[in-house]
């Protein structure tokens, strides 16, 4: 039911969300790569941390309604970024390095962030997506799943965005390198950043200062990661329930419906009669519903409850990010030379 709370409260987020959108296409901010995204959550940390306390009583439920059902509906919408077709032109290599990339990024976070580091479940699941998958969206989608705190996701997403600013300054400095020691090519440098570096608007900026020709192949092979996210949701949420069980914690498998619902928009996507001259419009709602829900989640994120949570989410990030460049760049020179 709408009422004058919800009102206030998706007034709140979207005003957050538009000015993100705005800031993002700035030069200043689109050459350091951060997204509306990043912005969003960041002023409505500021908010969060100073003004929102004293009129959340007012719009807390319109708050809610962007962290839950928005985010969903712009995780769904995010179908339309991706066509079979496009999957189809990478080929067999590039679906397979995307794999393998995610499942052992994956892998790795769960054990160092709780055997090594010592962290909760939760937030290694969270920093685990964010880093092996499309960043900040993907810790959006992971929190319905593993039911995280606001701060938790915000310290994932902060990991995320400290470690993919890095990464656009650091590629280009490797695509010399990647020519002259594996004989790699733009189109491999493409892939090589697409599987391998966080956020969508990262790949963008990093594989085009790299070489012009690296951009397309690095952005259909990203688009094809975050692809994965609605079957790594699935399992997710399978491996999750099958280990709370074992501990004595029934808990049923729930097939996150808006996981499911993006593959089925790409599907749709895919289709020779979708109207092409509308996607610019479902992008843009797309973005402006998923910096909605980050606005949300950066208004409800306490700075206190974030220094709570020590050194250890940005060093096992950190780690992360280490292994995506040097196994990641491993597994795109191995799998290239057995497939091509």
């Amino acid at each position: 039911m709408i009422n004058r709370n919800m009102m206030t409260g998706l007034g709140l987020i979207l005003l957050l969300a538009a000015a993100a959108l705005y800031l993002a296409g700035l030069p200043f901010f689109s050459h350091l790569g951060l997204s509306a995204l990043t912005l969003a959550i960041v002023g409505g940390m500021v908010l969060g941390n100073t003004v929102y306390p004293h009129i959340a009583a007012y719009s807390h439920e319109g708050v809610g309604f962007g962290k839950q059902q928005l985010l969903r509906l712009g995780i769904i919408l995010y179908g339309c970024r991706l066509t079979l077709q496009d999957i189809a032109a990478v080929g067999a290599s590039g679906l397979i390095i995307d794999l393998l990339v995610l499942a052992s990024t994956f892998a790795l976070a769960i054990w160092l962030g709780t055997r090594l580091l010592g962290l909760d479940q939760k937030s290694a699941i969270l920093i685990g997506a964010g880093s092996s998958i499309c960043g900040a969206a993907a810790v959006l989608a992971t929190e319905p799943v593993v039911r995280g705190s606001a701060e938790k996701v915000a310290v994932a997403v902060a990991t995320v965005v400290v470690f993919g600013t890095a990464s656009m300054f650091l590629y280009p400095l490797f695509y010399p390198l990647a020519i002259q020691w594996f004989g790699s090519n733009a189109h491999h440098f493409g892939v090589y950043t697409g599987s391998t570096v966080h956020e969508v608007a990262q790949v963008v900026a990093a594989a085009r200062a790299a070489a012009p020709d690296a951009e397309s192949s690095a952005v259909i092979v990203k688009m094809i990661r975050v692809m994965m996210l609605a079957p790594f949701l699935i399992g997710l949420s399978a491996w999750m329930a099958k280990s709370e069980t074992r501990h004595g914690h029934a808990r049923k498998i729930t097939i996150p419906w808006f996981a499911v619902l993006f593959v089925v928009m790409t599907a749709v996507h895919s289709l020779p009669a979708f109207p092409r001259q509308f996607d610019h419009v479902v992008l843009f709602i797309d973005n402006l519903l998923l910096a909605m829900a980050m606005g949300a989640l950066g208004l409800t994120t306490h700075v206190s409850a974030m220094r709570r949570a020590g050194a250890k989410p940005l060093l096992l990030a950190g780690i992360l990010f280490i292994y995506l460049i040097v196994g990641g760049a491993l597994i795109n020179v191995g799998i290239t030379h057995l497939i091509g």
